[in-house]
């Protein structure tokens, strides 16, 4: 039996996704506050979804 690949995430913690990005977690809730990332609150948890890191970086790459 082969293993199955593991899937691609689709929320990370906010330190995960400020280093995925490249920028430190100041930065990362400043973004947030600006309404920049979409972040899930599950329990006492703060969550981004890959999906608003993919969307930012796409937004930016656009603005230049």
């Amino acid at each position: 039996m082969t293993a199955r690949p593991s899937p691609d995430p689709i929320c990370v913690r906010v330190n995960d996704a400020a280093h995925m990005i490249g920028i430190g977690r100041t930065k990362l809730y400043e973004l947030i506050a600006a309404g920049e990332i979409e972040t899930v609150k599950l329990g006492k948890s703060t969550r981004i979804t890959t999906a608003s890191l993919h969307d930012l970086i796409r937004r930016q790459r656009g603005a230049g």
